[in-house]
């Protein structure tokens, strides 16, 4: 039998997740095998926290309290990895509809870690104190899953945390961390952009208003709220991910949808972009003589990651001594998002989250420099694409010894 905990049992547990990924609050297979591994490692373990989250509570005497966090939810995307693992699982959305499923994000590698974290720090309990948190996170990928299991009672049910940790895979190299002090991961903004127009026959226009047209002189001119309405010291992405209007060539139709995405780190900018949206969205709909006022809904919302600079440092020293000279590095701000920080927020706790590398190593062989590294990292599939597929070493084992250094890092040795 394979001893729980030991690499080759976490490449086969990784295996068998990603092969069988779960949309957001959907994760009931997921979180059953979390919880069955920590109650076997002698975890108190409660599921159903937040809807599927899983919480394992490691006591070991007095001490601090150290909160270790992964996310467990896949994504609508279709795998095109061509692994032998490769899911070919199908869900359903939100609105109902069959969609294919996978891992795009790397959360299967995230659980993967942090239940090979929970097997050391059982295993090597003689060697700190105090209490290890592990929270398994629902719904990560629609910004819910932290705030439902903040709203659950977590910190009035299991104890509030000194320090709140996690990590986050991404085509840097593996054996590589990402860390980054102040303000890390993007806040992020999703909006639903109903147009409203007239309805009519293709050889008609002028009985009509056409709200395709309509909807992209809306996305031209949004393009335009980061270019010319945000500083250049400061930081913003827009996207409009989905555009959906129509049924035929012949049919001019009645409305049409934007969905978009907004990431910015600074709540003055946030603030200007959102505004700039609405008063783009109202303009072009009046240019058009719609005969009502669009329909603006935001969808999801979750504020940016700030890792706390004298955590980061400490946790930091903890990996240099673990990994060795050069195998932690500053990647900057990141302009993806996470829901973390609502957990350390909840908890007037300091934040370090930081990225694990997850790509071939091989790839950068000839990359001596950091803009050469670049390079390389903007030709690798990155996260959400249906190529994204980590390396299972030495992304696991490295992801693995980070989350006990860092948890390390805050439970104190014995006296």
């Amino acid at each position: 039998m394979t001893a729980a905990g030991s690499a080759t049992d976490l490449a086969s547990l990784y295996r068998d997740l990603h092969a069988h990924p779960e949309l957001a609050f959907q994760e009931r297979r997921t979180a059953r095998i979390v919880a069955d591994r920590l109650r076997a490692l002698g975890y108190e373990t409660a599921t159903e926290v937040g809807g599927t989250g899983v919480v394992g509570v490691l006591r070991n005497g007095d001490g601090p309290t150290a909160l270790l966090r992964a996310d467990m939810d896949g994504l609508p995307v279709r795998e095109r990895t061509g692994l032998p693992y490769a899911s070919t699982a199908l869900g359903t959305d939100g609105g109902g509809d069959t969609v294919p499923v996978m891992h795009a994000c790397g959360h299967d590698v995230h659980v993967t870690c942090l239940l090979g974290a929970a097997a050391e720090l059982a295993a090597h309990r003689h060697t700190w104190r105090g209490t290890a948190l592990l929270v398994f996170q629902p719904a990560e990928e629609t910004g819910q899953g932290a705030r439902a299991m903040v709203d659950d009672g977590l910190y009035d049910r299991f104890g509030r945390p000194a320090v709140v940790l996690g990590q986050h895979v991404a085509p840097l190299p593996a054996g590589v961390l990402g860390l980054h002090p102040g303000a890390a991961f993007a806040a992020s903004d999703s909006l639903s952009v109903v147009l409203h127009g007239q309805g009519g026959h293709g050889s008609r226009p002028e009985t009509t208003v056409d709200p395709v047209l309509m909807a992209a002189a809306t996305v031209m001119r949004l393009q335009g709220i980061v270019s010319r309405e945000v500083a250049g010291s400061s930081t913003a992405v827009l996207t409009v991910g989905a555009l959906h209007a129509g049924t035929r060539g012949n049919i001019i139709a009645d409305r049409a949808e934007l969905l978009l995405s907004v990431r910015t780190f600074e709540p003055s900018v946030r603030e200007r972009v959102l505004a700039a949206v609405e008063r783009v969205v109202r303009a072009e709909a009046a240019a058009s003589a719609a005969p009502r006022d669009p329909d603006i809904t935001l969808t999801e919302s979750f504020p940016s990651v700030f890792n706390d600079p004298g955590a980061c440092s400490l946790v930091e020293r903890a990996f240099t001594t673990a990994l060795g000279p050069g195998r932690v590095v500053d990647p900057g701000p990141v302009t993806g998002s996470e829901d973390v920080g609502v957990l350390a927020t909840a908890a007037d706790a300091p934040c370090v989250y930081w990225l694990l590398g997850g790509a071939d190593p091989h790839a950068f062989a000839h990359a001596t420099d950091p803009e050469a590294v670049q390079h390389v990292v903007a030709g690798l599939p990155s996260n959400h694409s249906p190529h994204f597929a980590p390396v299972v070493e030495p992304t696991l084992a490295t992801g693995v010894t980070a989350l006990v250094r860092a948890a390390r890092a805050w439970l104190p040795a014995p006296a």
